[in-house]
């Protein structure tokens, strides 16, 4: 069984064929998802997604890119409906200097609250790190108590930064991006130990070759899965074992690996 840590499968790209999705993704060996929020107003969809697949496990959080002037309205609501304790993890959290650069002041207070709220809750933090590695890792290497964890998704960096996360308690998310020839996070992955990973697909987003440029899905986590046992020389079996072991450490169980349908 496959765990897919990151996955936004409530959004609009899959409400054609969300139970053919997820039959795909069973028959590909997937066991559980992990749904990153936006905002509030994706909340209603993804609730919606986990009532009616309880192997689809909804986290809380608001996006880097959608923060803005009305940021701090925005965090009460994660607070509020954090009270509900039906979520898994605080995120998709973080800080993003690629996109937009207006609010980059705001995107640091965000993420410090919900890094904060994570610590407090003792859920783990999705991290979206997207030219901001370095902050990133240096606010969680400042805010780590000992009880922070959880993944730096869509890791991207460094053999060093890699190895700073990991010394930091976190893991790093791998996605489609180690199938792109010209990416070079192959070469860097190689030099990383599989007890640091788990895997991600970032649905419908980085689909994985052969299936670059087209929607992707939770069932291409296996392309991802079987590209990351060949650059680390190991079994499919070990690949998959080991990281889905790891995403039940980062979500605090043990069953997340069982597929109902």
């Amino acid at each position: 069984m496959l765990t897919d840590t990151h996955a936004h499968i409530y959004t609009a790209e899959f409400d054609d064929d969300r139970d053919e999705m997820l039959q795909r993704a069973a028959s590909k060996g997937i066991g559980a998802v992990f749904m990153p929020n936006i905002d509030s107003r994706s909340l209603p969809a993804m609730l919606s997604v986990a009532d009616k697949y309880p192997w689809c496990h909804p986290m809380i959080g608001l996006h880097p890119c959608h923060v803005d002037g009305n940021f701090k309205a925005e965090l009460d609501i994660v607070e509020r409906e954090l009270g509900q304790g039906r979520y898994a993890g605080i995120g998709e959290t973080g800080i993003d200097h690629y996109w937009d650069k207006t609010w980059m002041t705001e995107q640091e207070e965000a993420f410090r609250w919900q890094v904060a709220m994570a610590r407090n809750s003792g859920l783990p933090v999705i991290i979206h790190s997207r030219e901001s590695l370095e902050l990133t890792i240096s606010i969680i290497r400042e805010m780590q108590d000992g009880s922070l964890r959880g993944i730096f998704h869509c890791f991207n960096g460094t053999v060093d930064q890699g190895n700073e996360i990991l010394d930091l308690g976190f893991y790093m998310g791998i996605g489609g991006v180690i199938t792109y020839k010209n990416a070079g996070v192959d070469k860097i992955v190689a030099g990383l130990p599989l007890e640091g990973m788990v895997l991600e697909t970032d649905a419908p987003y980085l689909s994985p070759v052969p299936y670059r440029g087209k929607r992707n899905e939770c069932s291409y986590l296996a392309n991802i899965g079987h590209r990351l046992a060949e650059i680390l020389e190991i079994s499919f079996e070990e690949m998959a074992e080991t990281t889905s072991r790891n995403a039940a450490r980062v979500f605090g169980a043990t069953d997340h690996n069982v597929m109902v349908l």
